[in-house]
């Protein structure tokens, strides 16, 4: 189901909605980026709920930013009716989904697995010089 979904999360443009915007660069960064995210999801009228696994799915996928590529990223969040969007932005290779949660013991490998367990929606889009991973969830 969620595969098939994927196309309607790429098609949405991010330039005609009014977005807030967020750079980080180091590990440091991710705390005032996940404050960032709560309070414009709250803002937006996002479930407090909600707005834990959004944080949640933007901390690993910055984590992952900072821990694979270099030059820290940024993230884009807006909302048009009925849902919210967010894009976590890097300089790093394109991103494979589908993947399945990693076996209890292993030490790695649960970010994105995460990620697409946990929102509605989840793309990987490329641009010149980056890599999108656009999320969403309906509020």
């Amino acid at each position: 189901m969620r595969g098939e979904r994927r196309e309607a999360v790429a098609e949405q443009s991010v330039r005609t909605h009014a977005a807030d915007t967020m750079a980080y660069q180091v590990a440091t960064d991710v705390r005032a980026l996940r404050a960032f995210v709560s309070a414009g999801a709250l803002a937006r009228g996002l479930s407090r709920e909600r707005v834990e696994l959004l944080t949640l799915a933007v901390s690993e996928l910055a984590t992952n930013t900072l821990q694979h590529t270099t030059g820290g990223g940024w993230v884009r969040l807006w909302a048009e009716p009925g849902q919210l969007f967010c894009d976590v932005v890097d300089h790093g290779p394109t991103r494979a989904l589908g993947r399945s949660m990693p076996a209890t013991d292993s030490v790695r490998g649960r970010g994105l697995a995460i990620v697409e367990q946990i929102c509605d929606d989840v793309a990987v889009l490329t641009g010149p010089g980056e890599t999108v991973v656009r999320i969403r969830l309906s509020l």
